[in-house]
């Protein structure tokens, strides 16, 4: 007799997740119809905004890009038992090493792009690396010295744009990129850009990386019980610095995507801080890749519906963070939907007892 399947308990992080959102929309919306003048009018703003023209709508993936690789980064870096969010400062310098490549050195076309994107992806990885080592040798803890390099590189990077790459004009920024280094427009009167093909590359190869092949199952596998780990003989430091090596070079090519693709010129004076967004949607995501873009295109979506909201009622955007406040509080927390998950096991459990005992039974008439 074949065994029926509980879908609840095979999908129960998606059942999660998504009535983390829902519930989380259930409380915007009641607060709109509090705070606005016109609440129906702000949630259909909200809601529907997005979709009104072509540009809104792929400004929702050109939104989701960086965050998508933010994400990817830290995923394969967190699920290996190291809390390092150094992505930070791989995906700043990425962007200023894309910047310098693109302004200093002259190729044809799609060779100039791809030694840009090639050589801001190992500069990433090479930083990624840095709080893993230091932690090796200093004890400190690699959260930390994450923090600290983030900083660093910062610093580092707008020294780097001020000194050798600065345009001497009334306005800080870069000299302007060449369209041989430019990634060019995907789809006209949008500025939806061919980053996006690699980022759609990005989501593939980690995905196998982590899924399908020995590397991921030693770093899920280090991530879960290191000792054990060492008991079965993987070389669980190793296979931690490649996880940031790797985690940095996803970073490091999503900076250099987001510069050369989406601005004319380096401008950015302020950290972006795309880390901490990755690691909210690495998070709802519950740490799985194949959840990572989806996740990211409700949040880009969240972002542009309440932009547009915001510009044609009375509400402020800033509506979002609390809703994204809600939802992550709701996916962290582990008693969320815990009655739901503990009576499936226990039912699964008790089904399980009974199919023995009736197999036996019959073994022994």
């Amino acid at each position: 007799m074949r065994e029926k399947k509980d879908y609840v308990m095979k999908y129960f992080s998606v059942i999660r997740i998504l009535s983390a959102i829902v519930i989380a929309l259930l409380i915007i919306f009641a607060i709109i119809f509090f705070v606005s003048e016109d609440p129906l009018f702000a949630i259909q703003k909200m809601v529907l905004g997005p979709f009104e023209t072509k540009r809104s709508f792929f400004n929702v993936l050109e939104r989701a890009v960086p965050l998508i690789f933010s994400a990817l980064a830290l995923n394969i870096v967190l699920r290996s038992g190291v809390f390092s969010i150094a992505a930070d400062g791989s995906f700043y310098m990425g962007a200023v090493v894309a910047t310098a490549v693109a302004i200093k050195v002259q190729l044809p076309n799609i060779a100039h792009q791809f030694v840009l994107i090639v050589a801001a992806g190992i500069i990433g990885g090479l930083i990624s690396m840095l709080p893993i080592i230091l932690n090796k040798y200093t004890k400190v803890d690699a959260t930390v010295l994450s923090i600290m390099f983030n900083s660093i590189f910062y610093y580092l990077g707008y020294s780097i744009v001020s000194e050798y790459l600065l345009e001497k004009s009334g306005q800080w920024g870069s000299a302007y990129f060449p369209d041989t280094a430019r990634l060019g427009k995907m789809i006209q009167g949008t500025s939806m850009h061919w980053g996006f093909l690699i980022m759609v590359a990005a989501i593939v190869l980690v995905i196998f990386l982590m899924e399908k092949t020995s590397f991921g199952y030693k770093v899920r596998v280090t991530g879960i019980n290191p000792h054990f780990a060492k008991s079965a003989g993987i070389k669980t430091g190793s296979v931690i610095l490649g996880a940031a090596f790797i985690s940095g070079i996803v970073a490091g090519v999503g900076g250099a995507v987001e510069m050369v693709g989406m601005y004319k010129r380096f401008q950015w004076q302020t950290q972006v801080n795309y880390v901490w967004d990755g690691l909210m949607v690495h998070m709802l995501a519950n740490e799985n890749p194949y959840c990572i873009p989806l996740t990211a295109f409700f949040i880009a979506f969240l972002r542009i519906g309440a932009e547009i909201m915001s510009r044609a009622t009375d509400l402020d955007n800033e509506i979002v963070a609390f809703l994204q406040c809600i939802v992550i509080l709701l996916v962290g927390s582990e008693r969320f939907l815990h009655a739901l998950k503990a009576r499936r096991e226990q039912k699964a459990a008790l089904q399980q007892v009974q199919a023995a005992t009736v197999k036996g039974g019959g073994q022994n008439a």
